[in-house]
């Protein structure tokens, strides 16, 4: 959305996340610890900065299912790659001060790479990568241009479109026959065409140039 701020984080969660369901739908929270590390070169040692604590957290939707595979796949200690939109929010703690809190709206999460391995699954929901609604391979609107297996423009079509009716062969060939008329092309470069010098305009006429 127009002046959000968008941001992409490296750390780890510090918790499991939590699923739960409120009057919007299905939200997903955590944390995480992002810690910088920078290389001292005096010691010739890696350093760690100040650990900066982000809550996070992601939806439910029609169209995709972030909040659930979360839950599903994530767990505490996991280094993880987030990306999203980050707010800040204002409250009264109950010593009577006002704190305020960052957090990020998840568009994106996956796992660091770069320390572990994952094993990817294709999730089927509405919208899913497989075979859900509206489906990247195979899904109910991929009839209606879906990419793969569109009968309506698809970029794969399982419909492949219909051969074109063969045209019957001619009864005779038009252009070996001679002139029977004025209007006829078989005698077109003929001396002996009775039409020769006829005096009409005719371009069909023998006539020798």
């Amino acid at each position: 959305m127009a002046g959000e701020t968008p941001i992409t984080v490296i750390g780890n969660l510090v918790q499991d996340p939590e699923l739960r369901n409120v009057g919007k739908g299905t939200v997903c929270d955590f944390r995480i610890a992002s810690t910088p590390r920078t290389y001292n070169r005096t010691s010739q040692q890696w350093e760690d900065g100040s650990t900066l604590f982000l809550t996070c957290s992601a939806w439910d939707s029609q169209y995709q299912t972030l909040a659930s595979n979360i839950k599903a796949t994530l767990s505490k200690g996991m280094r993880v790659i987030v990306q999203g939109n980050l707010t800040s929010r204002s409250y009264t703690a109950q010593d009577g001060s006002q704190r305020t809190v960052f957090e990020i709206h998840v568009n994106e999460i996956g796992p660091a790479l770069s320390r572990a391995t994952a094993v990817v699954t294709r999730a089927g929901g509405a919208g899913g990568y497989g075979n859900g609604a509206n489906g990247y391979n195979g899904g109910a609107n991929a009839q209606r241009g879906g990419y793969s297996g569109g009968a309506r423009g698809g970029y794969g079509s399982n419909a492949p479109a219909a051969a074109p009716a063969a045209q019957p062969a001619p009864t005779q060939d038009v252009w070996g026959v001679e002139s029977q008329g004025a209007q006829s092309f078989g005698s077109f470069g003929h001396s002996g065409s009775s039409d020769a010098g006829s005096g009409d305009d005719e371009f069909s006429a023998g006539v020798d140039f």
